[in-house]
């Protein structure tokens, strides 16, 4: 496991999951990924799909000031209820569209569908609030590609410019 850098938080978005209907298994997935890539996983959340809802926890982690990283798992595809991104619009001072194409360049590689993914990745404040899919494994490969730069993203955000271009330097010599 790295040193902890930044702290995170991880929020699952879903009506059958928050009503005890289903288990949900990528939220946890997402934080075990991020703590064995060093992040401090301080919150967890399990909201229905209700923009209003997500939204005002999405606000209240950013506005608080220790999250650096705010990741929701689910409501990104196509279906009525799926309004993760129009919650994360609501909040964000603005996109980070790299993210966003990189996550879905990697997902339609692996399945076709992956161009219905609506996923938002955008800045509130010092916090980077990232949208991943409800699937454990889209959820796990659409991480997988943003863990190579979350970290210099959240010390970037945070004025860290020392520990950012460190791991400036890092991510050049490993490509």
């Amino acid at each position: 496991m790295s040193p902890i850098h930044h702290r995170a938080a991880v929020l699952t978005v879903s009506d059958l999951g928050s009503r005890g209907e289903r288990v949900d298994t990528a939220g946890p997935a997402v934080a075990s990924m991020l703590a064995e890539a060093g992040f401090e996983v301080a919150e967890r959340a399990l909201l229905p799909d209700e923009p209003e809802q997500i939204a005002a926890l999405l606000r209240g982690w950013a506005d608080e000031g220790s999250i650096a990283l705010a990741v929701t798992v689910g409501g990104t595809g196509m279906a009525p209820r799926d309004r993760t991104p129009e919650a994360t619009f609501a909040v964000i001072d603005y996109r980070v569209p790299g993210m966003e194409e990189a996550m879905r360049a990697a997902s339609l590689a692996v399945v076709p569908t992956a161009m219905l993914s609506r996923a938002v990745c955008g800045v509130r404040g010092q916090t980077l609030i990232v949208n991943l899919p409800g699937s454990e494994r889209g959820a796990r490969e659409n991480l997988s590609v943003l863990l190579p730069v979350l970290d210099h993203a959240c010390s970037s955000l945070r004025g860290d410019a020392e520990e950012s271009a460190s791991t400036h330097r890092r991510l050049q010599e490993q490509s």
